[in-house]
């Protein structure tokens, strides 16, 4: 089973299916990702696969962010000749963005490979990670859905306060609101995993996976994409 794939959100549109039903879809741009490094249960504690996506220009990238993609650098060919054994590298471009899938059991590919979204060719479902757009501090009516506060019989600027906090009868005589109280505050920007959205198509000459719904983020923002757990 493929274990999952970084790229990008580009954007909502409709497609038609053979019976001419309409299907709203998110349009992703997924790959290629370049496998960067093997985790390993002996020397990591865990097994998983790590992969990158879009290279990032070699002088905006730190020294360590080049040395984890390539052998080039002095310090490696150093210990290359002083016979320290030196990991295998991807020989790639810095990448923009890192990720890890957890591995169970699945054989992983070696480093280098540059997997595409021809993983997902016969996948019917999957899961998109992504994060949600950042909206500000904002009050109870946009961040939870509250009705407000009655709009007459002498209500004066209290339309949209989220009411009551607390009271001796709520909370046993505390007098302090219970944790996990729906009040105003940071809303948005936060990862969020949709799941069990369905394949609507895929196009392997531009990299896109079109999957039925909405999925979290921005236009051009990261996603990551796996085969669904859900069934």
């Amino acid at each position: 089973m493929p274990l999952g794939l970084i790229g990008t959100k580009v954007g909502m549109t409709q497609v038609y299916d053979a019976q001419g039903q309409a299907a709203p879809v998110t349009v992703l741009q997924l790959g290629p990702c370049p496998v960067l490094q093997i985790r390993t249960a002996d020397r990591d504690g865990y097994s998983a696969i790590q992969i990158g996506f879009k290279d990032k220009p070699r002088k905006n990238a730190t020294r360590a962010e080049r040395g984890h993609v390539s052998n080039s650098l002095e310090s490696k060919r150093r210990k290359k000749r002083q016979g320290e054994e030196i990991p295998v590298k991807a020989d790639v471009e810095p990448q923009r963005l890192i990720r890890e899938f957890r591995l169970a059991g699945e054989e992983s590919p070696a480093v280098g490979v540059k997997l595409t979204v021809e993983m997902f060719k016969d996948i019917k479902c999957v899961d998109v990670i992504g994060t949600t757009k950042g909206r500000g501090t904002a009050g109870v009516i946009k961040r939870w859905g509250f009705g407000g506060m009655p709009a007459a019989h002498g209500a004066k600027k209290v339309h949209r306060e989220p009411g009551s906090t607390s009271s001796v009868a709520s909370n046993r005589g505390s007098g302090r609101p219970k944790r996990g109280k729906k009040l105003p505050g940071r809303y948005g920007a936060e990862r969020v995993t949709i799941r069990n959205l369905d394949v609507v198509q895929i196009d392997l000459e531009n990299n896109l996976l079109l999957v039925r719904g909405a999925v979290p983020g921005y236009n051009g923002a990261f996603v990551m994409v796996r085969p669904t757990n859900k069934k």
